[in-house]
């Protein structure tokens, strides 16, 4: 758990690197927010990058995996940023007719406990879908590390989930909309773009 100064000190961090947007944004959920974590900006920075995972490596080191799984295409930078200051493998997921699964040679020696790193958690979903893969792949998920928990510590991924910071941010059902928000058109930053 992040003092107060920690978690501030996190969102100066994604408000300087441009990474925390007000809007109308349609999440990879399908939910809506007027508020958007753009995780890639804030690790384009290498230092920022390492700043950030930094206080995530004992509790990772905690869950006792041998390699980190995440899903692309958000998970990719974070995911690997943690395995380099861990010292161990990196891997990735990728949706395949909206499935994810490894490719590129990817394998998880049968058993092997894993880590699941994610750049930002709303509902949970990709982290499960990425769990689901690496168990389907032979692995042992262990935990899942997060940079933002934006369900306020809500989520379920069915692992341990440790985040950075916990935020509980408003999200809506596209049927629920508040009048200020579907009065903005939205728009869709993640690695799932409008159809």
């Amino acid at each position: 758990m992040r003092t107060a100064e920690e978690r501030e000190e996190v969102l100066r961090e994604f408000r300087d690197s441009g990474a925390l947007l007000h809007g109308h944004f349609i999440l990879s959920s399908g939910r809506h927010s007027p508020v958007y974590l753009q995780c890639a900006r804030v690790l384009m920075d290498p230092g920022r990058a390492e700043r950030l995972v930094a206080p995530l490596v004992e509790p990772a080191r905690r869950f006792g995996a041998a390699l980190v799984a995440a899903p692309a295409l958000g998970g990719i930078i974070f995911g690997y940023e943690l395995a380099r200051q861990l010292g161990l493998p990196f891997l990735f997921a990728e949706r395949v007719e909206g499935r994810f699964q490894l490719r590129r040679g990817f394998t998880i020696p049968s058993g092997a406990p894993v880590v699941i790193a994610e750049d930002v958690v709303t509902t949970g979903l990709s982290t499960r879908e990425c769990i689901a893969c690496v168990r389907e792949a032979g692995g042992r998920p262990v935990g899942a590390v997060c940079l933002v928990d934006r369900s306020g510590g809500r989520a379920e991924v069915g692992v341990p989930l440790v985040a950075l910071i916990e935020l509980d941010l408003p999200t809506y059902e596209p049927e629920a909309l508040p009048p200020e928000l579907a009065a903005i058109p939205p728009e869709k930053p993640g690695s799932r773009g409008l159809a």
